[in-house]
């Protein structure tokens, strides 16, 4: 079975709902996964923007999320399950598609990664180039989920 990430809230390459964007209630969609390979520890999830006019926008990051979880719910708030990076904002927890006015559609990656590691060492706030760092020689799998979104 293969490593596979999806939600119930936009199929993936799909238009994300107002709800989970800067247009609605900005809500992290709700997320399920399942397949992850023999040896999975821990997971990580990172969630982005790479056609930001700045360089990829980091939306969300979540690590040491326990290997027995397998959902993320609407509306997962920093410190529900596992620990919560900054995303670009600014902020711990998720902050959902805003991208410029008339910059036209922008491609948003859920990505999941499955790791060899119960814990990767870091504390609440990192920022995506340390999480990247510290995923390297750790990731057993990545699955990915992507929306688009334009304003």
């Amino acid at each position: 079975m293969a490593f596979k990430l999806f939600s119930s809230a936009f199929p993936d390459g799909g238009w994300i709902p107002d709800l989970h964007t800067c247009r609605g209630a900005d809500v992290s969609p709700s997320l399920e996964w399942s397949g992850e390979p023999a040896g999975t520890r821990s997971f990580a999830l990172v969630a982005d923007d790479p056609d930001a006019p700045v360089g990829t926008w980091t939306h969300w990051l979540l690590f040491d999320i326990p290997p027995g979880a397998h959902t993320l719910a609407q509306g997962c708030k920093p410190g529900s399950l596992g620990v919560s990076g900054a995303n670009d904002f600014g902020k711990q927890g998720y902050g959902g598609p805003s991208p410029p006015k008339g910059h036209g559609p922008h491609r948003y990656y859920f990505k999941l990664y499955a790791l060899d590691v119960e814990t990767l060492g870091l504390a609440p706030g990192v920022k995506a180039p340390l999480l990247s760092r510290a995923l390297k020689g750790h990731v057993l799998a990545e699955a990915r989920y992507m929306g688009r979104f334009e304003r």
